[in-house]
C-alpha cells in the first residue's frame, strides 16, 4: 500500500482514521468531506491503494471506471453528470472512495456511498498541527539536503492555516529557509523586492512600512508590551503608539 501517513492526534482525525481502518476490510463505497488541504486524499489512500482520477474530467473518469476495480475520485462535487456516472457503475462495478471539498446533495451522496467521513479544518485540530509541521520540517530538510545544521523551533512559528496543510507546509518551508539567511541575504531579497516597486514618487515614505511592520511584529512577539518595546527600540511611547496606530491594519495581535 502507498505511504499514507495520515496524522491522527486530534479526536476528529482519530475518528476519521478509525472509520478508514474499518473500511479497509469492507467492500463499501465512501465519501470523504472536508476543506482543501485537510488530508482527504491521504485518508483515501489509507483505505485503498488505487488510482486517483479527478471528477472534473468526466471522460477520464468513465475511462478509469472501465479499467479499474477500485478507484479514488477526487473532487466528486465537480462531476458534471451523475446519471451517466451511475449508468457506468451499473455496467462495471467499481469500488469508489471519493473526496469532496464542497457539500454534496444528500440524495446524490446516498445513491453512491454507504458511508461519509468528515475531516474538520486544521484550525479545529490543533493537536494535528504540530505533528504535521514536524513532518513538513523533516520533508524540507530532506529536500534541501540539510545535515542538521539548521535549527528551527516550530513552537515559535505563527502557522498560516488558511489553506490547511498547504499553507502550513508553506509556513514551515519559509521558516526553514529563512533560518539559513544571513543579513546580506535578507538585504538582497529586499533589494529585489523594492526594485520592482520604485518609481512612483514619494517611494521612501510609501514603502517604509515594509521595514516598520516586521520590527513592530517582532517586538510585540518578544516583549509583549508597548513599554518594553519602547525601551528596546529607544522610542518615546507616544511616538511608538502613533506608529502602531498608523500601521494597525498590518499588525497581527492585540497590542497592550
Amino acid at each position: 500500500m502507498a505511504n499514507t501517513n495520515f496524522i491522527a492526534n486530534s479526536r476528529a482525525s482519530k475518528e476519521a482514521g478509525r472509520l478508514a481502518n474499518l473500511l479497509k476490510n469492507l467492500n463499501l463505497n465512501a465519501l470523504i468531506l472536508g476543506e482543501k488541504g485537510v488530508g482527504k486524499i491521504t485518508l483515501a489512500l489509507n483505505i485503498i491503494d488505487a488510482n486517483i482520477v479527478d471528477g472534473s474530467d468526466l471522460n477520464a473518469l468513465l475511462n478509469a471506471i472501465s479499467s479499474n476495480s477500485t478507484l479514488i475520485i477526487r473532487n466528486f462535487h465537480k462531476i458534471s453528470n451523475y446519471i451517466i456516472l451511475k449508468e457506468a457503475l451499473s455496467k462495471t462495478p467499481v469500488r469508489i472512495i471519493a473526496t469532496a471539498s464542497k457539500k454534496i446533495d444528500e440524495n446524490i451522496a446516498d445513491t453512491f456511498f454507504g458511508l461519509k467521513i468528515s475531516i474538520p479544518p486544521l484550525s479545529e485540530r490543533p493537536e494535528d498541527v504540530q505533528a504535521l509541521a514536524t513532518k513538513f520540517l523533516q520533508e524540507a530538510k530532506g529536500l534541501f539536503l540539510d545535515n542538521g545544521t539548521v535549527d528551527v523551533d516550530l513552537k515559535n512559528i505563527s502557522f498560516n492555516l488558511t489553506q490547511n496543510a498547504y499553507s502550513l507546509r508553506r509556513s514551515v518551508y519559509i521558516a526553514f529557509i529563512t533560518a539559513q539567511f544571513s543579513e546580506e541575504d535578507i538585504m538582497g531579497i529586499m533589494e529585489q523586492f523594492l526594485t520592482s516597486r520604485l518609481g512612483s514618487g514619494d517611494d521612501y515614505r510609501k514603502l517604509l512600512y515594509l521595514f516598520d511592520v516586521p520590527m513592530l511584529r517582532a517586538g510585540e512577539e518578544k516583549f509583549r508590551s508597548q513599554l518594553a518595546i519602547s525601551k528596546s527600540f529607544g522610542l518615546n511611547r507616544n511616538t511608538l503608539r502613533k506608529k502602531i496606530l498608523e500601521l494597525r491594519k498590518y499588525l497581527k495581535n492585540q497590542w497592550r
